[in-house]
């Protein structure tokens, strides 16, 4: 009893007992079964992170605080990706059931129903969910931490308006996800205060890769668009897209300005370094375990939505005298 108290740190033994007990703990090579813990305090000490993909650069530093915040609190973190499959989503979350975790963190798969059973789920079971991003109609039971991305959207576009740009591309995101949604938002949001439109030829669906913004870029140029300025969804659409438009003859930002959405380390050191909207990426997940530690306790945490800051760099300039935007002649 002696033993087991002293590796527990219980405070009716003393310091000197302890640290004999725990030399020869070292010595022997002896390690604590967490396994047998967990059935005696009915916790496994264990979190279940569930993102789309580590190649997103986004998560990397969520990740990070996540983990790092987590062993503070003496959990470990159990990681799987979902690639953005509902499917996948529901097998990874169900794996981490069966595993019995104190908790989870999950990046939402973003579908177009209202409803979505493995959430539901969770409800029932009263696990512990903290939300990473926007809720939607299937998941919005839950809190969350979420960037602001309506009012970071807003900004950018305020700066491409304050430099003279009224012809502002916007290369969106999957369209049903609560992000490009919002970031759209912020965007007409602005023009409208400039007393502009959204011209619906002036917004491309971009999607999620390099290769996804390279392809709305050369779309853009191929219609002859008279845009001067491009808003991307974020970095990795944004240097796909101006990828594209060097390819073709043009300038950054003297032809044509870019920015991004994110502030990941390919933006910043991309050729022409890109003008961005720094997401708070280790702030957003040392909250998200903050929420959880409350949730843990019993408490009911109000969901947090935190500022992005406004990055330029040498992607955007005022707006050109005169279109460039053409495609290359071959």
């Amino acid at each position: 009893m002696t033993v087991s108290k002293a590796l527990r740190d219980e405070p009716d033994v003393s310091a000197t007992t302890k640290a004999r007990i725990k030399l020869l703990a070292q010595q022997m090579g002896y390690v604590p079964d967490s396994s047998a813990q967990g059935l005696r305090t009915r916790t496994t000490k264990l979190f279940g992170l569930v993102v789309s993909s580590m190649t997103n650069p986004i998560y990397s530093r969520v990740v990070l605080a996540i983990e790092e915040k987590a062993s503070l609190m003496g959990y470990d973190v159990l990681l799987a990706h979902t690639l953005n499959v509902p499917e996948r989503e529901e097998s990874c979350i169900r794996r981490f059931m069966s595993r019995r975790v104190d908790g989870l963190f999950i990046a939402p798969v973003y579908r177009m129903g209202a409803e979505a059973r493995i959430y539901e789920e969770l409800i029932t079971r009263g696990i512990p969910t903290v939300l990473l991003g926007h809720t939607a109609p299937f998941c919005n039971q839950f809190v969350n931490v979420e960037t602001d991305d309506l009012l970071a959207s807003y900004t950018a576009t305020r700066h491409l308006l304050q430099l003279g740009h009224k012809r502002i591309a916007f290369f969106t995101g999957p369209l049903m996800t609560p992000w490009t949604q919002e970031r759209l938002e912020g965007h007409r949001r602005a023009l409208h205060e400039a007393s502009l439109d959204l011209d619906d030829k002036l917004v491309f669906e971009a999607g999620r890769t390099i290769e996804d913004g390279a392809k709305a870029a050369l779309q853009m140029v191929n219609e002859s668009s008279d845009a001067t300025a491009v808003r991307a969804v974020n970095d990795v659409i944004a240097v796909g897209g101006a990828e594209t438009l060097l390819s073709q003859g043009l300038k950054i930002p003297q032809d044509i300005s870019m920015t991004g959405f994110g502030n990941i380390l390919l933006g910043a050191h991309f050729r022409v370094p890109l003008t961005t909207l720094r997401q708070p990426k280790f702030r957003l997940g040392t909250v998200a375990v903050e929420l959880m530690q409350q949730l843990l306790g019993g408490g009911r945490p109000e969901s947090r939505r935190l500022p992005a800051e406004l990055i330029v760099r040498a992607s955007t300039d005022t707006a050109p005298a005169t279109h460039r935007l053409q495609p290359a002649r071959p």
